[in-house]
């Protein structure tokens, strides 16, 4: 009987902005899967792919990191994976330590580093093509005698461009030219660093004919979007321009998916006979889903500009014009990555802040990430923009919504900057800030392959939440609103006598002063799950409380029960919102404190009352009540 071969574990090492992503998705394609390490909140990312010689391989795409002298948590992670020191991971038989062709200097000396731990190696150098279109002359033979490992180019982003690494990771793994390393491998300090790096410097004089002009194309751009004013201005007109495009471009997809809804539910009137079986398929299931799943559209738009930015390498940039901004609130220049992460999901962003040295200014940066506006409140943002505020345009093309939705970001982020400011002056002195070093890569043109890759992969994150969590609190939701059922001699609607009407009416002494009704206070606690459940949460008690057909948008059904004084009130409270309960574990697992998890959640929940008893109050008193 034949053993099964086993997929030989490979390892792609590199700098940030090497070009590893791309790389990585060149090879993999949608063969891959996005979780996290074991005990920690690094991300991990797996592919496979068969080599020509027919050989599987599992490729792990590791954290960026400049040398194996680790000092943040995604660092370490990828210093002992290449050590096979990590915990629950087996160590990979080979690294591919990929480099940016046109940016070798820190990459040389990283390659040397991991040359020491005595691992069959390869060198990839990626964007080979541009660094020959912008005059580099680099010696392959040469660069590969000098380090005493294989050397190959490549061009992630070409049909082809990846076919020397393949046959060069076929002849490694079959024991083919295997490459002689050296096998001892400490923790370097300074001055160890220093002499791999004159010697990196000395193999890349040997090896590598410089252009004799930079970049002119990046330089002409960096000198227009780097300006301290200018500069800003096109990084605010960009934000607000994919603002107005979530509801611009969105529309149509979202109005394909309601009426598929709407039909469904039509449909399911027509074949299921009427009672609880129904009630739940078409009330709970059909409207509690298909009021979240509406929005999937204008998600995709917001991280289709995110992605595309990134690829273009402009966030980088964006990160070195809000240096000086934040240092006035008290955060440091390194917590742009991590607030602009949170505009997609707080999670991230939050794990992101371990690119930050100091103790304090990651805490703080951590208690305010989710301040900034997570993909998860545009369903509750849209829903009361579009049912509150009309569709028209000003000063000639502007959309009056898209205004209103980037009012609610911008209040996120000045929240951001301010509750920093107070706790840098209330809880702690700040310490002292380290320099902000930042590497600006060379514009590229964007590659519609990772594009598409990153699209769907948040989409399934997105589709997933929706058929786990959502749904989930969606049965939940509805079991609350249908039971117990209403006595024989009731005057009132059969909610009214729900377990969920009962809740919602136990909450109100609290939020009626804040102006939300019984429908809302239900709404906001399944919300903690996810904060888009809270609209889908509302879908399906007003589906069950028989407020409009089902043909009716569930924006209609709030502008005939809710005053505008109350819509603007849920919208300042979504502002501060407590985060959901994913969020709140990944800082409970980020700070190894429940007092911190406890804070966090107690400052926003008493901002989000504040914030909607003034709007409440402050809309009535002035005749929108």
């Amino acid at each position: 009987m034949s053993e099964i071969a086993l997929p030989t574990r490979v390892a792609l090492v590199g700098n940030p902005n090497s070009g590893k992503t791309a790389l990585f998705n060149a090879l993999t394609g949608s063969r891959q899967k996005v979780a996290n390490y074991p005990g920690v909140t690094v991300e991990r990312k797996e592919g496979v792919f068969v080599t020509p010689a027919g050989l599987t391989v599992r490729l792990i795409d590791l954290p960026g990191t400049y040398s194996l002298r680790a000092r943040s948590l995604d660092e370490i992670v990828t210093r002992d994976m290449v050590l096979g020191k990590l915990a629950g991971e087996d160590a990979p038989r080979l690294l591919v330590c990929v480099a940016d062709s046109t940016n070798l200097r820190l990459a040389l000396r990283l390659a040397l580093e991991l040359k020491r731990v005595g691992r069959p190696m390869i060198l990839a150098l990626n964007m080979f093509d541009i660094a020959r279109h912008r005059g580099f002359e680099i010696d392959l033979d040469r660069l590969s005698a000098e380090l005493g490992i294989p050397v190959v180019s490549s061009v992630a982003v070409r049909r082809g461009g990846t076919r020397d690494l393949l046959t060069q990771i076929d002849e490694v793994i079959s024991e083919r030219g295997l490459p002689s390393t050296e096998g001892t491998w400490s923790e370097p300090n300074a001055a160890e660093l220093r002499m791999a790096q004159r010697r990196a410097d000395r193999i890349l004089d040997a090896a590598v004919r410089m252009p004799s002009r930079p970049d002119g194309f990046t330089r002409r751009v960096d000198r227009v979007v780097l300006h301290p004013v200018l500069g800003l201005v096109i990084l605010l007109a960009i934000l607000f321009l994919m603002f107005q495009a979530v509801f611009a471009w969105a529309q149509v997809p979202m109005d394909l998916i309601k009426s598929g809804f709407d039909g469904l539910g039509a449909w399911a009137g027509i074949v299921l006979p009427q009672g609880w079986l129904l009630s739940f398929v078409r009330d709970g299931v059909i409207s509690g889903l298909g009021s979240v799943l509406v929005f999937l559209p204008q998600i995709l738009t917001l991280f289709f500009f995110i992605l595309l930015l990134e690829d273009f390498g402009y966030m980088a940039r964006a990160a070195f014009l809000m240096d000086r901004i934040m240092g006035g609130a008290g955060l440091q220049g390194r917590a742009f990555i991590p607030l602009l992460s949170s505009f997609a999901c707080a999670i991230p962003g939050i794990m992101a802040t371990r690119v930050i040295a100091s103790r304090r200014g990651r805490l703080v940066t951590i208690l305010v990430a989710p301040l900034m506006t997570c993909s998860a409140r545009i369903p509750v943002y849209t829903l009361i923009i579009a049912a509150f505020v009309p569709a028209r345009t000003v000063l000639g093309w502007f959309s009056l919504q898209g205004l209103v939705m980037f009012g609610l970001y911008a209040a996120g982020i000045a929240s951001a900057l301010g509750m920093s400011w107070v706790f840098n002056r209330l809880l702690w002195r700040r310490d002292p800030s380290d320099p902000f070093m930042l590497e600006l890569p060379d514009y590229k043109r964007p590659v519609l392959k990772n594009l598409a890759l990153g699209l769907l992969q948040r989409g399934q994150i997105f589709l997933h939440r929706a058929g786990t969590t959502i749904f989930a609190m969606m049965v939940v939701i509805w079991f609350l609103c249908s039971v117990p059922p209403a006595p024989t001699d009731a005057t009132l609607r059969a909610i009214n006598y729900s377990l969920a009407a009962r809740i919602g009416q136990a909450m109100q002494p609290v939020l009626r002063p804040v102006g939300f009704n019984w429908q809302i206070d239900v709404a906001l606690v399944p919300g903690m799950a996810a904060r888009e459940v809270a609209v889908a949460a509302l879908g399906t008690v007003y589906a069950i409380e028989g407020a409009g057909d089902n043909s009716d948008e569930l924006g209609r059904t709030l502008t005939a029960h809710w005053s505008l004084a109350t819509a603007l009130a849920l919208l300042a409270w979504y502002v501060f919102a407590p985060q959901c309960a994913a969020t709140l574990g990944v800082v409970r697992r980020e700070t190894n404190s429940w007092k911190w998890t406890l804070f966090l959640f107690s400052y926003m929940l008493a901002l989000a009352y504040l914030a909607a008893f003034v709007t409440y109050q402050t809309s009535a008193w002035l005749g929108a009540g």
